[in-house]
């Protein structure tokens, strides 16, 4: 451990500044390359399940992820370990990426279905906005101009950043210290844990489902928050309740 940063927490910290520092030397290609994109995408590459999550769109994206990183990771990792901290940061991030997989192609067949229902074919739909690119519209009185922008928005937006695994260490910080007050930068508040961290993830539903955003970007991946959260959470219910002791984290 260095200066209060523990090992594993210090090594993530490094690589997400360096790809972040990579991309402004590079450019967006390197963004372009490792975000996660919809399998249905031409653009996507099996590695982007995991790089993704080591990509930032921009400062102020990296600074706050990071600095949550470092102030509830590395918490949770003197008290968890190395291993069984990396265990629960990236499986918070693999729950991050399904859920809102999940919801992007939710989406993205809700979008098609007018089309499917008069008689195109899903490969030919697809075919169409691999090959028009992010610009594509598809004409069709069955499709608004707000439709298809709306369309390219889900299949052609890249999913980045580690906001879904520091959820996942945020939920298991809550867990472990429920009585301990967190505030918001915006809401200078104390609150305990085991009303901040629940109350941030049901505002992240309800972004998720009426696009109001509260704290985030418009652009922010609330399912990706919710999916890292409830992994996170998951996965310390389990070591907390398991009735095998090599499995607690509280032993």
């Amino acid at each position: 451990m260095i200066r209060g940063i523990t090992d594993a927490v210090k090594h993530l910290l490094i690589i997400n500044v360096v790809l972040f520092i990579g991309t402004l030397a590079i450019g967006n290609i390197l963004k372009f390359w490792l975000s996660l994109y919809l399998p249905l995408n031409d653009w996507f590459k099996p590695w982007q399940f995991l790089t993704h999550m080591f990509m930032h769109a921009d400062f102020v994206h990296i600074l706050f992820n990071m600095f949550a990183l470092w102030m509830f990771g590395t918490a949770v990792e003197q008290v968890l370990g190395t291993k069984r901290f990396l265990f629960v940061y990236f499986s918070a991030g693999l729950g991050a990426f399904l859920f809102q997989l999940g919801f992007n192609y939710y989406e993205f067949y809700d979008l098609v279905s007018p089309l499917l229902s008069k008689g195109y074919s899903l490969e030919n739909i697809v075919v169409s906005l691999n090959e028009t690119g992010p610009s594509s519209r598809i004409i069709d009185s069955a499709m608004t101009f707000k439709d298809n922008k709306y369309l390219n928005e889900v299949f052609f937006g890249g999913m980045l950043g580690a906001s879904g695994c520091i959820m996942g260490v945020l939920a298991a910080f809550g867990m472990m210290n429920p009585e301990a007050k967190l505030m918001l930068i915006f809401l200078p508040i104390p609150i305990k844990a085991k009303y901040f961290i629940p109350g941030i993830i049901m505002l992240d539903v309800i972004s998720a489902f009426t696009g109001q955003s509260f704290f985030s970007p418009s652009n922010t991946a609330y399912m990706a928050h919710i999916g890292g959260a409830l992994t996170g959470f998951f996965i310390m219910w389990y070591w907390r309740k398991t009735q095998f002791n090599q499995n607690r984290w509280d032993r």
